[in-house]
């Protein structure tokens, strides 16, 4: 069960569950009952050679080693048909990424017939309370979108219709992203990328739009925070008609991916999801990667000679670590540090370059952002990696909990 507030945590090697959870206790105490959802890609699979099981087994020791009474799920994220069916028996949530369709054209009897259901049901000029644009849904306007988005919402479909068989029932969460895709939609867009879902029987719990300004990997926002703040607003009185009007669920909620260290979002956020008393589900993914950088580097000696090793490697490496994250990274290459310079580098200092406090004059996003894509050089490392953070959990693990609590539950949630 999704409750209406949840919160995607990544854990890249399934080290830092128990952590991850104490956050969630923690916010218990404030009387704020937050869904964890463990997420994980097959992407993420592969680069670090992990199997969907190794994530629910990770949920199910965090949980029941903290006694935590409360939901939790486990995301398959990002998956499509060829990606889904390792994850089935695994997962009950599932994120069904159709940003690659987005663009490709439906057969033209399908665009015909779905325009003609719009146009029965909706004159021109329709306005949603709260919402300062129009929506026009003239034939042009809605063949339009159509055109655009009704072949990625038939995937979605299938890929949906594919899960519920495999599994026989409809005990799990359903995602639709299209985050990852150059453009934003628009409002109107948005309107009807719901009506499409609903007209294909789709339940889902959350959408995941791509918003305005740029969401990059594990560093805060670049955009115009008062255009975000309308924006995000008109998405949840969007998201609110198209429950009522299209008999969707009514409680799906608006997913932000690529949410973690957002810090000048949260205020924003947590605002208006109070005003409208709606739910939010927020995804991180590296963040978790990224504390146990932080606390190798602080533990000196072979962790902090070994993260050196990493960030070296990663340097040399950077247009394939990089590539496949082209639309949420923005590293301007002269801000890296080069090898020797590292080298020489204490263990405090390299912690102070990649941890997020935009206060610190030490704080480099540049050096951040490639970290964030070089968990795959780690992997390669394997026990070496690995026993070091066994062996320094204590310190790594305080990073991990003070990070998803501090930095982004209380703002998101709790104050």
């Amino acid at each position: 069960m999704l409750l209406k507030y949840s919160f995607g945590i990544g854990d890249r090697f399934a080290r830092q569950g128990r952590h991850q959870l104490r956050a969630f206790t923690e916010a218990e105490k404030s009387g704020v009952i937050i869904t964890p959802v463990w997420n994980k890609s097959h992407r993420e699979h592969t680069t670090v050679g992990s199997a969907p099981k190794e994530v629910m087994a990770e949920a199910i020791a965090a949980t029941e080693g903290l006694g935590w009474q409360h939901s939790y799920l486990v995301d398959a994220d990002h998956i499509n048909l060829d990606t889904v069916k390792e994850f089935i028996p695994h997962s009950n949530f599932f994120t069904l990424d159709v940003g690659k369709y987005i663009g490709k054209k439906a057969e033209e009897s399908e665009i015909r017939k779905f325009v003609v259901h719009v146009r029965t049901n909706f004159l021109d000029g329709l306005n949603i309370i709260g919402v300062s644009e129009e929506f026009n849904l003239s034939l042009k306007s809605v063949k339009e979108v159509a055109n655009k988005f009704l072949y990625s919402i038939q995937k979605a479909a299938e890929i949906y219709s594919f899960i519920r068989k495999s599994k026989g029932n409809d005990d799990f969460c359903i995602e639709i992203s299209m985050d990852e895709v150059e453009s934003p939609q628009s409002r109107v867009e948005l309107l009807l990328i719901l009506k499409m879902i609903s007209y294909y029987g789709i339940p889902i719990d959350t959408l995941a739009p791509k918003f305005e300004g740029r969401f990059n990997k594990g560093i805060d926002y670049e955009g115009d925070l008062s255009a975000f703040e309308k924006e995000f607003e008109d998405f949840l009185l969007i998201m609110d008609y198209a429950a009522e009007q299209f008999g969707m669920n009514p409680d799906q909620k608006l997913s932000i991916h690529t949410g973690s260290d957002k810090f000048s979002l949260y205020p924003i956020i947590n605002r208006l999801i109070k005003k409208h008393d709606a739910g939010l589900h927020l995804k991180t993914a590296g963040t978790t990667w990224l504390e146990e950088v932080i606390g190798l580097a602080e533990a000196e000696g072979a962790a902090l000679e070994l993260m050196k090793e990493i960030y070296i490697e990663a340097l040399h490496r950077f247009e394939e670590l990089t590539s496949p994250y082209l639309t949420v990274l923005n590293i301007n290459k002269e801000n890296l540090p080069d090898s020797d310079k590292v080298r020489s580098w204490s263990g405090k200092l390299f912690a102070e370059s990649i941890r997020h406090d935009q206060q610190n004059p030490l704080y480099n996003s540049d050096f951040r952002q490639l970290m964030h894509t070089a968990y795959k050089i780690a992997a390669k490392h394997g026990e070496r990696f690995t026993d070091l953070l066994d062996e320094h959990e204590v310190l790594v693990g305080e990073h991990v909990f003070q990070n998803i609590y501090k930095r982004h539950l209380t703002p998101l949630f709790i104050q």
